[in-house]
């Protein structure tokens, strides 16, 4: 019988894969994407010193408020306008986008253009 691995298991693994290859400096940190049944997360993380420098997810009341729904892609990219306003506000331009081992489209998709559009470079 062949045993199958979990989603769950297959994509942590190829986050860890891709963690490997590159991390997020005090230049040029890492915009993380989270992405579950219900919420988008995004989070910029210095990991040299292994702080979070912001965040924004459609699980704050403010962003909760502007949306109809929060699993959605227009969710993600307003999730993604949002990240890339707090970054620019911080003086961050440039990052490392690193999208979690989730496959780059739909909402992961939607999150990365959404705050290039806003003026974040990677």
């Amino acid at each position: 019988m062949v045993s199958k691995k979990s989603r769950q298991e297959v994509r942590v693994k190829k986050h860890m894969k891709t963690r490997n290859r590159f991390s997020g400096t005090a230049e040029r940190p890492r915009l993380a994407v989270f992405r579950s049944n219900n919420h988008m997360y995004a989070q910029i993380i210095d990991d040299t010193v292994g702080k979070t420098i912001c965040a924004a997810s459609t699980v704050e009341k403010e962003v909760k408020a502007e949306l109809e729904k929060t699993n959605n892609v227009d969710a993600a990219a307003y999730v993604g306008t949002l990240i890339a306003k707090r970054a620019i506000e911080k003086g961050i331009n440039e990052v490392v986008y690193d999208r979690g081992g989730f496959i780059y489209q739909g909402k992961v998709a939607a999150l990365a253009e959404a705050a290039r559009e806003a003026g974040l470079v990677f």
